[in-house]
């Protein structure tokens, strides 16, 4: 059985928390998020620490006692360092470029992909070098929203299960399969 929700948050200094009936505000030095919570939670800050309760055990009041406690948890890391994913792009030819808020990926389509970052969410581009594999970081304080846009960008062109060329998450271990060559040999 989980006990996630029973473990108290630490709130940093330099973070406020405002704690309404159904959502929690959060304002940090990197911005201000808002989440919407169950009414049947009871949520106190004391002493610099946020507790969560349910009022029982009912399954539904112990899965939303997890889940607030970690979307409140990310919240609080997001406003004071920010939640990050970085994409490496594998493939001959295959290149990424930032035009202001716009990424343009060229990989292997006929025509180039362009995906604009919504507010709140910052995408860079490695310098290519020889030899070396580009790396697209997404960031931004929204955990959810950062993991979304990254997803959406691996999407364009996910690694091919014979060749690996395509775009992965970096450290992402892409198992190839063998060819009709191997098999019959």
């Amino acid at each position: 059985m989980s006990r996630v929700g029973l473990r108290p948050i630490p709130v940093p200094s330099g973070v406020t928390v405002s704690i309404a009936t159904g959502s929690v505000t959060v304002k940090g030095p990197k911005g201000e998020l808002s989440q919407h919570v169950s009414t049947s939670l009871t949520i106190v800050e004391k002493d610099g620490m946020i507790t969560l309760s349910r009022p029982d055990n009912h399954r539904v009041n112990r899965s939303q006692h997890g889940l607030a406690r970690t979307l409140i948890s990310n919240m609080i890391e997001g406003v004071t360092n920010g939640h990050g994913k970085t994409l490496e792009i594998h493939g001959v030819g295959f290149r990424a470029a930032m035009q202001g808020k716009v990424l343009t990926l060229l990989v292997g389509y006929s025509h180039d992909v362009t995906i604009e970052a919504p507010e709140g969410i910052t995408i860079e581009v490695s310098a290519e070098a020889r030899g070396k594999v580009t790396e697209i970081s997404v960031s931004g304080i929204d955990k959810a929203l950062v993991g979304q846009i990254a997803a959406n960008i691996r999407k364009v062109r996910k690694p091919d299960p014979y060749k690996g060329k395509g775009l992965r998450y970096k450290g992402e271990y892409v198992k190839l399969r063998p060819g009709k060559r191997a098999i019959t040999a």
